[in-house]
């Protein structure tokens, strides 16, 4: 299977859903500085970092342990899909926890709030380091080499449409919080896979906001680990205002390759 042409068709389906409903051009929110920052972050990740990531994790990966290509190539799908959720994920939702901690760990990931909106326009807006040095990505990238490539397209498939689906501007799961059948369902779907409501209530702008939870809710495909680990706050409801509250400006160029370059 081809994930990257089903991923690329998922992002463009509900960049098509956002379209129709006049919710992915944000005229009113969108300054020349967001611009660059969502078209050069979602050019820039996924055909240079990721490619390179993948070609310098499998070159460790045979410099590590000769002559191990395809060597976990018989593990149950199950197990690897196991394996791929700790590896990658759960090293995610720390690497993004510790974004929020550390000071200089933030100024790598603050172009993905600094918008004043959320849609997927901002699933890959973040700075080129930050994705560079993911944890996760190097991990999965040796797991390919080391045999895990069917079951790697599946996993970051669902993991993709999970991400992106929960950055979208269209909160997919309103209708089925209000609907009596679908309700009882949610309340586990929502503890267990990040959302419209849980993760819109990470990229809020203000504390005070009862929808905003800006120091929580880091899970990307798994919200299973701010349940896990108490960082989960669940109020399907969405925040009135998007973006960055008390922290200074940087401009684009700064928040795409900071500390190769500051003001």
């Amino acid at each position: 299977m081809n994930y990257k042409i089903a991923i690329s068709a998922i992002f463009f389906f509900f960049a098509l859903v956002e379209l129709l409903r006049r919710r992915f051009l944000f005229k009113g929110e969108t300054r020349a500085h967001d611009v660059i920052l969502d078209v050069a972050s979602a050019l820039v990740l996924p055909t240079i970092i990721i490619p390179m990531v993948y070609l310098a994790g499998a070159f460790i990966a045979e410099w590590a342990f000769p002559g191990s290509k395809n060597q976990w190539a018989d593990l149950h799908p199950l197990l690897m899909f196991g394996i791929l959720l700790i590896a990658d994920d759960l090293t995610q939702y720390w690497w993004h926890r510790l974004s929020h901690t550390l000071p200089w760990l933030y100024r790598l990931h603050r172009a993905h709030h600094s918008a004043n909106y959320l849609s997927i326009r901002v699933v890959y807006r973040n700075n080129f380091i930050y994705y560079a040095f993911m944890p996760g990505i190097w991990f999965s990238a040796m797991l390919v080499y080391w045999g895990f490539a069917p079951v790697y397209a599946w996993y970051i498939i669902m993991k993709l449409t999970v991400i992106i689906s929960a950055h979208s501007s269209v909160p997919w799961d309103e209708a089925l919080y209000q609907n009596r059948i679908t309700r009882p369902l949610m309340y586990l779907v929502e503890r267990v896979i990040s959302t419209p409501a849980t993760h819109s209530a990470h990229h809020g702008r203000h504390a005070t906001d009862p929808g905003t939870y800006y120091k929580g809710n880091y899970g990307n495909f798994l919200f299973f680990w701010d349940v896990l680990f108490g960082t989960a706050k669940i109020t399907r409801k969405r925040p009135a205002e998007f973006g960055l509250e008390n922290i200074e400006p940087a401009n684009w160029f700064q928040e795409l390759v900071w500390p190769f370059y500051r003001r």
